[in-house]
């Protein structure tokens, strides 16, 4: 089984979310399996910044959908979309 790599887009609440424990805690909410190997972060709007976590996932059935339902019930998470997904 392959492994792929799904860079998330995650949204913080508002812009006065501590951007690090927010990264914490997303890789603490992963599912097994998972892993972050990197995250980036990219000015939205007056102050607001959203991450951008690249999850490397094995191959199997459900896609990035457990990233995305464990990353939405994040405290201080909007909301949680795929930006890009490729194999690896």
């Amino acid at each position: 089984m392959g492994k792929v790599a799904a860079k998330m887009k995650v949204m913080p609440q508002s812009p006065e979310i501590d951007l690090d424990a927010l990264q914490e805690r997303l890789e603490e909410a992963l599912p097994e399996g998972g892993k972050i190997s990197r995250v980036d972060r990219e000015d939205v709007a007056f102050g607001l910044i959203a991450l951008f976590p690249t999850v490397i996932v094995p191959d199997g059935a459900g896609g990035t959908e457990a990233i995305e339902e464990a990353f939405g019930g994040v405290e201080g998470v909007e909301s949680v979309s795929v930006d890009e997904v490729g194999r690896i």
